[in-house]
């Protein structure tokens, strides 16, 4: 039996052969460990860009209790933390001369660790963004639905899916833009889409779902064109992915949203998306 404590690796075929039960317990608080390991997994140690990837498990009494990971150049992503298990990794990380840009994690446990992990470097934490997280109860498709339907983007569409993705990315204010040299190592390329078309073929909204893991769908992104935005689209066809994400066996479908968007907010939560929790990402100076 391991001894209690904290467990560093760079193997995320190790790692998740100790602590995959535990992330699959609870796949909704665990999206993104789950889809952030899985696409290691399957394309290999430099899905993220080159560099080495760190896993960390807490052990108590020989069962897993949390995990982190922290991808090449990124910040540190735990699963719910304890403050003194939050304070015990930051003391554990600064011991061995991590330098962290950020942490992103549920917000009780970002924030506990932000504080932790200035007490142990010095380093000053800074609130950069807070994240609704909501998870599918009752699908319930809007009425009236808007005229057109959903298509499931195919090989053929893939410029179109270049500009889109880039449209979406630009909107939200992420970066880097999205084009064809840079798609590959984005968050984008792993997923499935769909566009939601008018009667006449023309897409009016896109959204994207990942791969399904221990029961767990993320629907992202989703994205309305300024123009044509408050004619139902949205709804429309993110009821298209939630709906195929429960045809093909999910029992958790979430999604992320910006606290401050009152409109996609009221949208999912009519389409019968609950929310979960918040998440929240503190950068350190």
């Amino acid at each position: 039996m391991r001894p209690d404590g904290w467990h560093l690796t760079h193997d995320v075929d190790g790692f998740l052969a100790r602590a995959g039960d535990f992330l699959r317990s609870r796949p909704a608080l665990h999206t993104m460990p789950l889809t952030v390991t899985e696409r290691l997994r399957t394309r290999g140690p430099d899905a993220y860009g080159s560099g080495s990837c760190v896993f960390g498990r807490l052990v108590r009494a020989g069962e897993v209790r949390a995990t982190f990971h922290r991808l090449p150049s990124r910040g540190l992503s735990p699963t719910a933390l304890a403050p003194e298990d939050a304070d015990a990794l930051a003391a554990h990380l600064a011991d061995l001369g991590c330098a962290l840009p950020y942490v992103s994690a549920h917000h009780r446990t970002a924030a506990a660790f932000a504080d932790a992990w200035q007490r142990h470097t010095g380093a000053t934490p800074t609130l950069r963004q807070r994240l609704h997280l909501y998870r599918l109860g009752t699908l319930t498709p809007p009425a009236p639905r808007p005229e057109g339907r959903g298509r499931v983007l195919g090989a053929r569409d893939h410029d179109a899916l270049l500009r889109w993705c880039d449209a979406f990315v630009t909107a939200v204010g992420e970066t880097p833009a999205i084009d064809a040299a840079s798609w590959a190592a984005s968050r984008f390329a792993d997923k499935r889409f769909t566009f939601w078309e008018t009667p006449d073929g023309t897409p009016v909204s896109l959204a994207g779902s990942t791969a399904m893991i221990g029961g767990m769908v993320r629907v992202d992104p989703v994205h309305t064109p300024s123009h044509v935005r408050g004619r139902g689209y949205a709804g429309a066809v993110t009821v298209e992915v939630s709906r195929a994400a429960l045809a093909a066996g999910a029992t958790d479908v979430v999604l992320f949203t910006d606290p401050a968007n009152a409109t996609s907010n009221a949208l999912y939560r009519r389409l019968g998306y609950v929310r979960v929790t918040d998440f929240a990402v503190y950068d350190f100076a």
